[in-house]
C-alpha cells in the first residue's frame, strides 16, 4: 500500500475535517463516565469525588437511583450525574460502597462488588446479542475503581491485598492514599514505596497497565503516573483566601492544606488522570480489555452448554438417556 503526503496531492481535500465531525457529534451525544469508589468509612470518598468534578455528585448530595441490598455489610449505591462545561455534557455516575471493610469479619465482602461489575459486563452483552439492538447501548459498565487505602503508613493490610487482586482482574484500579495531609511528607513517600512493593510482590495489576501502553509517547507519560502511584490525596469542597485567592483547601492549625497545589498533595495528578488525559483510555481499557475478557469467556460457556444440550438431545434419540450406555 503506497502512502501520499500531503505534499503529494494536487490540491485540499480536507481530510482533517473528520476530525471536527467526530468531535461535534460526540459533543452532541455527550457521553458517559462510571467510576467506582472502594474504601472504609471515613476516608473522604464522598468528598474526593465532589473535589473532582466540582459538583455535589457524591451519595451524600443526591438522591440515589439505584439502592440494592448486596449482603448484610455491603450495599452498592449509584447516583447519576449530568455535568456540562464549554458545551460539553457527561453523564457520571457514582456508586459507592458503604459497608466495605467496616465490619470485624470482612471476609469475602468483595464478592458483592465483583457481581455487580460482572452484572454490568453481563448487562451490556446482552444488549449487544439482541437482533434489533439499539444504535447506542447503554453503558453502566464500572470504567475506573478509585481504591482508597487508609493513611497508617504501614503496608497494605491483607483486604487490600485480597480486594485489589481479586478486582484488578477485571475493572482498572487506581489505588490512593486517603487523607494524605496526616502523614509528612517524609513518612507518606515511604508509605508509597512500601505499597508499591506490596503491589508488586502480590502480583496486583493497577492502571496503567504496561502492557496497554500503544506507543513510546505513551509509554513515558504512563510511567511518569506509575512512578506516583498510590496517589496521595486530599479532598475539600471549601475554598480558603490564599495570597488574595480564593483556593479549595483544608485548614489545620499548621495552614492551608491547598488540594490542587501539587507540593501538598497529589490531587492535581488525580485529576489530571481520570479526567484530562486518561478518561477516554480508561473507557477504551473497559471495552477492548476486560469487557473482551468477560464477552469471550460468557460466549465460551454458552457454546459449550448447547454443545452438551446438542450431545444429550442425540444420545436421547439414539435411547441413551444418560450417555453412559
Amino acid at each position: 500500500m503506497s502512502f501520499i503526503k500531503g505534499s503529494d496531492l494536487f490540491g485540499y481535500v480536507g481530510i482533517e475535517a473528520v476530525l471536527d465531525q467526530i468531535r461535534n457529534k460526540t459533543i452532541k451525544a455527550g457521553f458517559e463516565f462510571n467510576v467506582m469508589v472502594v474504601g472504609q468509612s471515613g476516608l473522604g470518598k464522598s468528598t474526593l469525588i465532589n473535589t473532582l468534578f466540582k459538583s455535589k455528585v457524591s451519595r451524600k448530595s443526591c438522591t440515589p437511583n439505584y439502592e440494592e441490598k448486596i449482603s448484610k455489610t455491603v450495599k452498592l449505591h449509584t447516583v447519576s450525574h449530568v455535568i456540562e462545561e464549554k458545551g460539553v455534557r457527561m453523564k457520571l455516575t457514582v456508586i459507592d460502597t458503604p459497608g466495605f471493610g467496616d465490619q470485624i469479619n470482612n471476609e469475602n465482602c468483595w464478592e458483592p462488588i465483583v457481581n455487580y461489575v460482572n452484572e454490568q459486563y453481563e448487562k451490556y452483552l446482552t444488549e449487544e446479542l439482541h437482533v434489533n439492538r439499539k444504535r447506542r447501548i447503554p453503558d453502566s459498565r464500572v470504567q475506573c475503581c478509585i481504591y482508597f487505602l487508609p493513611p497508617t503508613g504501614h503496608r497494605l493490610r491483607p483486604i487490600d491485598v485480597r480486594f485489589m487482586k481479586k478486582l484488578g482482574e477485571i475493572v482498572s484500579i487506581v489505588p490512593v492514599i486517603a487523607k494524605a495531609d496526616t502523614l509528612t511528607i517524609e513518612e507518606r513517600e515511604e508509605f508509597k514505596e512500601r505499597i508499591r512493593q506490596d503491589l508488586a510482590a502480590n502480583g496486583i495489576s493497577v492502571y496503567p497497565q504496561k502492557e496497554h501502553d500503544e506507543d513510546p509517547e505513551e509509554r513515558i507519560l504512563n510511567n511518569r503516573i506509575r512512578e506516583r502511584i498510590p496517589f496521595a490525596v486530599v479532598g475539600t469542597d471549601r475554598e480558603h483566601q490564599v495570597n488574595g485567592n480564593k483556593v479549595l483547601g483544608r485548614k489545620t492549625k499548621w495552614g492551608i492544606i491547598e488540594v490542587e497545589n501539587v507540593a501538598h498533595c497529589e490531587f492535581a495528578n488525580l485529576r489530571d488522570l481520570l479526567i484530562r488525559s486518561h478518561l477516554q483510555d480508561l473507557k477504551d481499557v473497559t471495552h477492548n480489555i476486560h469487557y473482551e475478557s468477560y464477552r469471550v469467556r460468557r460466549l465460551n460457556e454458552s457454546n459449550k452448554n448447547f454443545r452438551e444440550l446438542d450431545l444429550s438431545s442425540w444420545l436421547l434419540e439414539k435411547g441413551v438417556p444418560d450417555g453412559r450406555e
